[in-house]
This record gives structure tokens, sequence and C-alpha cells, in this order.
């Protein structure tokens, strides 16, 4: 067993999409497009809300400047942080099983790009928070996955090296961010990736979630 287990959140513990998406898109069509909808937005989740932002409006053929990006960017959170547990679940499995691993000891922690704010509501308001004390969200302050700074700020906080953590993830990111990090790292079979999960070069793609006990 892994000293401890360090997850993703949206795609991995949580099915964030319905809210991301409506969020998403009623921000677009605030600015005169057309809705984009949840299969094209699934695949543009990923590197931080800024890069969403960013694809969702180049979808419609918009270029969003830096000072428009960062504009877009603040309206988009106020849309979405209210209401990020409104229509979002946990993927099946999560809670029994992150509840087996603590019966063993085993701590856990979240990685996400996603701010730590409202990641710790949204791990609230799913039942989750008691389990998973260590958050470390996009808003940290270092460079954010796949650069490695995320991961090895999470294997301080939990005291462990991190050849001894596994990360779960779904996507590129966090197989790169675990990667330069020096943790093992498996994948999620669903998840919120344009790249089929068996080719992120992950260690391991699970079959359930239920497979990391």
């Amino acid at each position: 067993m892994p000293s401890a287990y360090v997850f993703d959140l949206d795609g991995t513990l949580i099915d964030s999409l319905p809210d991301i998406a409506d969020a998403l898109d009623e921000l677009i069509l605030s600015e005169g497009h057309e809705a984009l909808g949840m299969e094209r937005i699934s695949k543009m989740i990923g590197h931080g809300v800024e890069k969403l932002v960013q694809r969702g409006f180049a979808a419609r053929d918009v270029s969003l400047a830096d000072g428009g990006l960062s504009a877009m960017t603040d309206r988009f959170r106020a849309i979405y942080e209210p209401r990020a547990a409104h229509l979002t679940t946990l993927f099946p499995h999560v809670k029994e099983t992150v509840e087996a691993i603590a019966t063993r000891g085993i701590r856990m922690a979240v990685c996400t790009n996603k701010p730590a704010g409202v990641s710790r509501d949204i791990l609230g308001k799913l039942g989750l928070d008691p389990y998973i004390p260590v958050v470390v969200g996009g808003d940290f302050g270092g460079p954010r996955k796949p650069a490695p700074n995320m991961v090895l700020e999470v294997a301080r906080q939990l005291g462990i090296e991190p050849a001894s953590g596994l990360f779960v993830g779904d996507s590129g990111a966090d197989v790169g961010a675990a990667r330069a990090a020096g943790m093992p790292v498996v994948v999620v079979p669903y998840g919120y990736t344009a790249v089929p999960p068996g080719e992120l070069g992950a260690d391991k793609v699970i079959a359930d979630f239920r497979d990391l006990i």
C-alpha cells in the first residue's frame, strides 16, 4: 500500500462537468456567442480555470488577450463558485473507497488546479472533507500541474517522500506532474481528457475506483 493517496479532483473524485459547463456556457452566451455544451467543454477541462475560459472562447473564434482573459476568468468564477456543487456528484465507488482507505490509517490529499477554497467547499458538501485534510489548489502560489510543484507541496504537507505515495488522476497534466515529482501515478478510466486513458503514460489504468484498495 502507498504511504498516502493524492487525488486529482475534477474528473477523478467528482463529476463536476455539469456545473462547469453550465457556468461556462452562461458566460459565453452573455457575450453573444452560441453555447458549447457539455461534450465539447469536457475536453477543455485541465490546466486551470484560465485555460478553460480561453479554450471556451477560442472554440467560438474569440481570442482573449491578457486583460480580457483575466476579466472573463473573474466573471466565470463569479458565476461558477457559488454553485460549484449544485449538480456535481461523486463518481461511483469514490465514497466507499475513501472511507476504506481511511480505516487503514492511510492519509489522503487533493491536488487540483481548481482554487483550494472552492475545492474544500465541494469536498465538504459531498462528505469527503473528514477524510481528506490536505488540499493544494491552483492558487497555492507556484506553477500548476503538469509542473511538479503542487505534488511536491502535497508530499511536504503529508510528510512523505513522493516516491512512497500514489497519485490518482485522469489527465495528462496529472501524469506529467506526478512523473516530474517522482510519484507513481494511476489514472481512472473515465474523466475529462481528449487523450484515451491508456495513452496518458500512467503506471496503470484502473478499471474501477475500488481497485485502489
